[in-house]
């Protein structure tokens, strides 16, 4: 029988930059992209198996974590020099007051070996392995926008939970820091592994804060009701299959994105549908990293937020959908997207953006309206400290899960997606026993070390 996973907190403290931040870049300006994003904080796991065969030597095991724990926090403390936001404090809403006022770090045991994690995968049990960012303060009250927590369990793996306050960055910038602190703790150091202090800023000097929203925003009402999170593992296999099911003469070689999307979305449009007793209009709205669609491309290290989101819809009449004619809507939204943007977005295209946004999900009676994230490409499978590439990347469900939320995420040999979708209970009831889905999605699988 597994033994119940208990996550014993051995200390907490803050971690400053190693050097003091220059005094000319004290003051980091938000964008547009940054004022108008949610004061929400982002979380990730990366769990690394123990490499040893001597699972059961403890000794072993507390010297190795007090070693690994040092290693952790001393280059994070040098990455801070490079990410010398992440260690400072909102200064309204208009910019970062860069003061090194540090990291929170947190470190912990848990009482079973990681196997059990990555047997039976618990989304709602891993919430533990991440630090909070309010339980998180000084004695003076003051937050973090960035926290880490370094669990050592008692097999000798180890995971590692980062919390970012999402108005710092994006999973771009999330994906940067991750790598950046991996490789100065792995001894690499170069120019490509560690993004230039310039490039934070940089968005701002591009969409300038406007000034009206330097006070603190409402923020945008997502609606929680009874909602579950539920994982989905599609394999690299299935979605070469669910592909060819979804190539058409309008869309020739749909993107694996795009299909698993689709196939998502015919799904919980036929659950809402079941449920309500009627069709409804839906709308996907998919979330893009404008870096990739700008003309000519942005530098790819440009740091902070720098979203937008297209939006896929379908109409009331429109009883039978199939995969095919979701992938077209979803890739006629994103083409009318790139119209629009990629030769510039100004400050009043964010706020309109996010003003549609909110209409879309913020709202009580927009049941079958989506919200969809991707965190495909972005390498935090290369992250490296020193113990080898993590064997598994997770997002652990929110406190309060969102109503109508997912999350794609690469598998861990790249061409596979991880899904997390949050859905009203009685909806995903049926989600979770439609068997199209299950032809190509496997429901809560195990974690291959």
């Amino acid at each position: 029988m597994a033994t119940e996973m208990k996550v014993e907190v051995i200390c907490k403290e803050t971690i400053k930059p190693s050097s003091p931040t220059p005094h000319h870049l004290r003051i980091s300006d938000l964008s547009v992209f940054d004022q108008v994003t949610s004061e929400v904080y982002v979380q990730l796991l990366l769990f690394y198996p123990s490499s040893s065969d001597d699972v059961n030597n403890i000794d072993h095991h507390h010297s190795l974590f007090a070693e690994r724990s040092i290693l952790l926090k001393t280059s994070l403390s040098e990455t801070l020099t490079y990410f010398y936001p992440l260690a400072g404090e909102f200064k309204y809403n208009s910019s970062i007051s860069c003061n090194d006022h540090g990291a929170a770090f947190v470190e912990a045991r848990v009482n079973c070996p990681i196997s059990q994690i990555l047997g039976e995968p618990d989304l709602g049990m891993q919430k533990q392995l991440v630090p909070n960012h309010i339980e998180c303060r000084t004695q003076s009250g003051k937050g973090y926008l960035l926290l880490v927590q370094a669990n050592f369990f008692e097999c000798g793996g180890v995971a590692i939970g980062v919390t970012i306050s999402h108005k710092a960055g994006d999973a771009h910038t999330l994906s940067k820091f991750i790598n950046s602190w991996a490789a100065i703790a792995l001894g690499s150091t170069t120019t490509t592994d560690v993004v230039p202090p310039a490039q934070f800023g940089a968005a701002a000097s591009l969409l300038p804060p406007l000034e009206f929203l330097n006070s603190p925003q409402p923020p945008l009402e997502f609606v929680h009701e009874n909602c579950v999170t539920r994982r989905l593992v599609f394999d690299a296999s299935k979605i070469a299959a669910l592909k060819s099911k979804a190539a058409s003469t309008t869309v020739p070689n749909p993107t694996r994105i795009e299909v698993v999307s689709a196939l998502i979305w015919k799904c919980v449009m036929e659950a809402s549908r079941s449920n309500l007793g009627s069709a409804r209009p839906s709308a996907w709205c998919q979330v893009v990293n404008m870096r990739k669609i700008m003309v000519p491309p942005l530098r790819v290290d440009l740091l902070g937020n720098f979203f937008g989101y297209f939006v896929a819809k379908t109409e009331e009449s429109e009883v039978d959908h199939d995969v095919q004619s979701l992938v077209a809507e979803m890739r006629k939204g994103f083409e009318e997207f790139k119209v629009n943007f990629a030769n510039g977005i100004s400050g009043e295209d964010v706020l309109q953006l996010c003003k549609e946004l909110g209409e879309l999900i913020g709202k009580v009676d927009t049941d079958n309206n989506y919200c969809s994230t991707s965190w495909c490409r972005f390498p935090f499978y290369k992250a490296n400290f020193g113990w080898g590439k993590p064997s598994w990347m997770s997002i652990p469900a929110g406190a309060v899960e969102i109503k109508n939320i997912i999350s794609l995420m690469d598998e861990r040999y790249g061409n596979g997606i991880e899904a997390r979708l949050s859905l009203k209970e009685e909806n995903m009831a049926l989600v979770e026993s439609n068997q199209e889905l299950l032809a190509y999605a496997s429901l809560n699988p195990s974690v291959v070390m």
